[in-house]
């Protein structure tokens, strides 16, 4: 018997849920940073066996959102709990009780009914009579189908994990062939690398008021060069003269930096060209979310 399923990864911003995913799947789907609210689109990673296949879909974090950008976000991650066969909630070890927002996510799950496996992140940062107390505050309060507690970053539980999600899938078909690994396209990738790279390097407010925008992405003849050109948004001027640097310096790093990894990905080389341009609000234009792939056609 052949199963298959939607499984959605959901948690506040933090907690772990695109290395998890990451880990899974063996292979980098999702970018990661430990600055919150990193994801902002469903990413669809698809875990394919002999016996099964899970169509992970990895959400924005649950948050209260300042900006239409983040009202976006949190609609996607709450509409997807009821369009899928079962939920992996992810929390934190280090909160020693359930904060307000896992007991909004608590509440949206009880009353969708849905299937709901609870993973426990960082336990490497607590002890097990800590854990144990951690485990009781939300079995208390919502009945899951399994408590898995993993260290995510040192790749602990993981296992588990799988073990328990494919308890839970129903007999279903072969959803993608077998070698695809994502439903993203290599251009959105290359957009989400930049972004990363971002991240990584600068600090404080200027990552989530960027937004990047790929203008080009053309192969040359031959097959072995890909040029690529893309805008970097942000919203203050201040933040442009950070993103650029002294001479140029910080910008140059950034695309330095995602070159390298659009190649690994691409396997091919990669011509990246990058601006920056300043777009007042623009997480709150709705001209502005749609051209960034943050609003769909109706």
């Amino acid at each position: 018997m052949f199963k298959s399923g939607f499984i959605s990864i959901i948690g506040r911003p933090n907690v772990g849920k695109s290395t998890l995913l990451n880990r899974i799947m063996g292979e980098k789907i999702s970018i990661m940073s430990p600055k919150p609210q990193t994801t902002r689109n469903n990413i669809k990673a698809i875990y394919t066996e002999k016996d099964c296949q899970i169509v992970f879909i990895d959400t924005p974090g649950i948050h209260k959102p300042r900006t239409r950008l983040g009202e976006y976000m949190v609609n996607l991650a709450e509409k997807s709990i009821g369009e899928v066969d079962a939920c992996v909630f992810i929390v934190e070890a280090i909160d020693p009780e359930p904060t307000a927002g896992d007991e909004r996510i608590l509440e949206q799950l009880k009353s969708s009914g849905v299937k709901t496996i609870l993973i426990i992140n960082k336990i490497d940062l607590v002890k097990r009579e800590e854990l144990l107390k951690i485990i009781k505050g939300y079995t208390d309060i919502m009945d899951f189908e399994a408590v898995v507690p993993i260290s995510a970053l040192k790749k602990t539980g993981i296992k588990s994990v799988l073990e328990e999600i494919i308890k839970l899938l129903p007999e279903g078909p072969l959803y993608y062939e077998e070698d695809i690994s994502t439903d993203q396209s290599e251009r959105d990738m290359v957009g989400e690398i930049i972004r990363e790279k971002i991240l990584k390097l600068t600090n404080d407010e200027i990552p989530h008021g960027t937004g990047i925008e790929i203008l080009s992405f053309k192969t040359r003849p031959g097959g072995k060069m890909v040029d690529i050109e893309a805008t970097i948004y942000c919203e203050k001027n201040t933040h442009k003269a950070i993103l650029i640097g002294k001479k140029g310096a910080k910008l140059k790093q950034i695309g330095s930096f995602a070159r390298e990894e659009s190649e690994r990905l691409l396997g091919k080389k990669v011509n990246l060209q990058l601006w920056v341009k300043v777009k007042d609000d623009w997480r709150n234009s709705p001209s502005m979310l749609k051209t960034l792939g943050y609003k769909k056609e109706d």
